[in-house]
């Protein structure tokens, strides 16, 4: 089982990748750098939280792993 630590930083490091990438992808549809920035934190936040629950709520479920 994960600790719980492990599963905020990952979360972490994985939303930093996606708030590079967010903002690159924003910053291209909008061509504001502001407009960018803002969709790619608010982005981040719910993606942070979602994927904290969703490897928490994994985390108790055993179904596809092996033998411990």
């Amino acid at each position: 089982m994960e600790s719980p630590a492990r599963s905020i930083v990952k979360a972490i490091t994985w939303q930093l990748l996606g708030l590079v990438t967010m903002t690159a992808l924003a910053w291209l549809a909008t061509g504001s750098l502001a407009a960018a920035g803002g969709l790619a934190i608010s982005g981040a936040l719910s993606g942070f939280v979602c994927f904290i629950l969703h490897e928490r709520l994994w985390a108790r479920i055993s179904w596809g792993r092996g033998p411990q």
